[in-house]
Order: C-alpha cells, then structure tokens, then sequence
C-alpha cells in the first residue's frame, strides 16, 4: 500500500506538471504512453498465443497520435485506415493469421484513438480561461477592504481552455476509480459483473458516480466556473465510461490471463492499467464539449 501511494503522489506531480506545459510536453508524453499501452496490449496477447503488427503497428500509433496533436482530423483518418489496410495486406505478404490481424487493428482503435482524443482535448482551444474560484476570493476580498493591488495576480491567474478540460477530466477519472475502490471495499456487496472482474460491486459504482458527478461540479463549476447542469452530467457520463473502461481492460486481462498489464508504475500495474478508464472517458468527455459547445 505504501508503494502504490508513493507511486500514486509521484505521478499526480508529474501529470500535474505536464498537463500545464502542455504543448509538444503533454502530446511527446501521451505518445510514450500509448506506445507503452501497445506494448502492453501485444505482449498480454502475445503470452495468450497471438501475434501482433508489432512494428507497423506501432508507428501507425505515432502517425495517428502525431496527426493529432498538429490537429490533422483528415490526416489522422487517412493514417488510421491506411495502417489498418497495411496490417491487413500481411496476411497475403507474410501469411499472417487473420485472427492476428484483426487483433493487432482492435489494438489501434482501443489504444490510438483514444490517446489521440486526449491530445485533442488538451489542444481543443487555447483562450485564457481564469481559475474562477480564486477570481471570485480576489472580487470579494477587494470589495470589502479596498484592497487593489494585493490581489491582482489573483484576477489575472489564468489558464487556457484546454488545460482546464483537462484537469476536469483527469480529477474526475482519479475520482471515479478512487471512489469506487473506497465505497467497494468498505459497503460492497452486490457483485456487478464476477465473471469478469470478482471485486467489482455496484455498491463501488453508485459511489463512482456520486463522487465524480461531486467532483465535476467542484472542479468544473466551483473552480473553472462552468454550467453546475452540465459539470453534473459530464461526471455522471465520465462514471459510467469510466466503469466500462476497467470492465473492458478486465476482459482483456482475463482473457490473456494476465494479471497486470506491465510495471511502469510500481504498486500500480501498467499503463493499461492506469489508463484503462481514460480510454473511454477521454473520448467521451471530449465529444460532450463538443456537443454541448460549453468552450
């Protein structure tokens, strides 16, 4: 427990970091991340008796996740089918098994696009957008003791819009798989899926939800100012894909019969292991500010 909460505080010191240089940082570190993920995913599905595209599906990965980060949508696409028709011609060029080829396109589509919306949330727009909670402290305290100067810095703290969907994002995925272990241990009784993942209770998820939906109305509404409605409904949605990422991951798991998906993280498995609910609350999260237009 104590390595996993060494581990736990190092990494959110370096995602911090990261996720406020964003730039060729955030995108530079997101590829070495799903370039890791792919290596997890082949060598889970390589043990099982499966060969991946290695290779060629690991630089598909980095053309797909680089199109991102330039903004390319188009070219991305172009990238994404064309690796996939490329990793398919090795059936007649190299006598690939077809069952090792669709595995190997699954794998960019579970790992790539996702880590390509990602980056383009970050990216998604660049205006300044300021912490509101500490705009509303500085207008409070300058209002009521004439205080001009001393809390300026306050008013003009900003980040960009971008950075701030970011960290809505990340908390709220910390939250729901936080609050779900928590609840889970402590009240869980109620198995949701045991043939799949056995220590999965719907207790942990009801906890999952109510302490995401909290956590995007702090961060999303107290802190960066956005609708209370629509903080509410994105922690409920990002609870919900943030259940079936793990759900989904387990799966793979099990089916490969591997425990944890790599040791990047001591206490922590691998990158699929931490990043399994972001694989679909990124993209989730990503299209409702796209819908709902709140940027």
């Amino acid at each position: 427990m104590a390595l996993r909460i060494i581990t736990g505080v190092i990494g959110i010191i370096i995602a911090a970091v990261v996720i406020q240089l964003g730039g060729a940082t955030f995108s530079a570190v997101a590829i070495f991340l799903a370039l890791v993920a792919w290596h997890e995913f082949s060598s889970a599905f390589n043990r099982a008796g499966f060969d991946t595209a290695y290779f060629l599906g690991a630089i598909t990965l980095v053309l797909i996740l680089c199109c991102a980060w330039l903004g390319n949508i188009e070219e991305l696409l172009a990238v994404l089918t064309l690796g996939s028709l490329a990793i398919f011609l090795l059936t007649v060029l190299f006598s690939m098994r077809p069952t090792d080829v669709c595995i190997s396109v699954a794998g960019l589509f579970y790992i790539g696009l996702p880590f390509s919306h990602l980056i383009m949330l970050r990216f998604m727009a660049d205006d300044p957008h300021p912490i509101q909670s500490l705009l509303n402290f500085a207008t409070f305290v300058r209002e009521n003791t004439g205080t001009a100067d001393a809390l300026q810095a306050l008013t003009t703290f900003n980040l960009d819009d971008g950075c701030a969907l970011i960290w809505i994002l990340f908390t709220c995925t910390w939250a729901s798989d936080s609050f779900a272990y928590f609840i889970g241990s402590a009240i869980g009784s109620h198995r949701l899926a045991p043939s799949i993942s056995p220590n999965k209770t719907v207790e942990g998820v009801l906890g999952s939800i109510i302490g995401t939906v909290l956590t995007a109305v702090v961060v999303g509404s107290f802190l960066f100012g956005f609708a209370i409605t629509q903080m509410a409904l994105a922690g409920l949605l990002m609870a919900l894909a943030a259940t079936f990422g793990d759900l989904v991951e387990s799966v793979i798991k099990r089916f490969t019969g591997v425990k944890d998906s790599g040791f990047l993280f001591p206490g922590h498995g691998g990158v699929l292991d931490r990043f399994d609910s972001f694989l679909y609350t990124a993209p989730v999260f990503y299209y409702f500010i796209t819908i709902t237009k709140i940027i």
